[in-house]
């Protein structure tokens, strides 16, 4: 009994706090004579209700050309974020091919082991460059002689030899790509270049 009681009147009391929360609340908002209470400012002598009004953004409507040019955009940005890790690891597996190069004079086992990196390559990255598009290849080449400082041609050239890399630039030219891309990050490009800075922010890339 004394505990439903207990439970009682902390039901009652429940019930109490929420009903002097509401009257609090009610003598906030409601003045003499029934009047609403509203903030106020005093102008040129006068006291004017104000009220403070939610943002409302306005966007303009996009031309034809903002349309394209946001759609290439967002494409190319796309691209470098799928991208831009191979090209990384390429970077890094070059340079230390070319340093490991320098300290072997005798030409067939600089050949020995430059066949042995490729096979680390192709082992490691024939899956996901079979999934990349012709457009994503484009930039990957790109990005390649960003982190090289070297184009793809030049790179095959010297480790494959010429009759190789213009053969594999053959098969580029049919896609409509070259292997012969440099890259000019303060002109042609540039917008590649500010979402690379972005993706080395957001992953840490050094």
């Amino acid at each position: 009994m004394d505990l439903m009681r207990r439970s009682y009147c902390r039901l009652l009391l429940t019930v109490l706090c929420a009903v002097l929360l509401t009257a609090a609340r009610s003598q906030n908002k409601y003045g003499p004579n029934d009047t609403i209470v509203v903030q106020a400012i005093v102008y040129q002598g006068d006291t004017i209700p104000y009220k403070e009004l939610s943002e409302v953004y306005v966007y303009l409507r996009l031309t034809p050309e903002q349309r394209r040019a946001l759609r290439e955009w967002t494409r190319l940005r796309n691209a470098v974020y799928v991208t831009y890790p191979y090209a990384k690891k390429a970077g890094a597996v070059f340079n230390d091919i070319s340093a490991h190069l320098a300290t072997i004079p005798d030409k067939h086992k600089r050949k020995e082991y430059v066949k042995s990196r490729e096979k680390e390559l192709r082992s490691e990255f024939t899956k996901p460059l079979t999934d990349l598009s012709v457009y994503q290849g484009k930039v990957l080449m790109k990005l390649i002689a960003r982190e090289t400082g070297n184009t793809c041609y030049d790179i095959i050239q010297d480790y494959k030899g010429s009759f190789s890399a213009g053969f594999w630039q053959s098969v580029a030219w049919v896609f409509g790509s070259s292997l012969k891309q440099t890259y000019n990050a303060v002109s042609e490009d540039s917008q590649i270049e500010g979402i690379v800075l972005e993706v080395r922010r957001m992953y840490g890339y050094y």
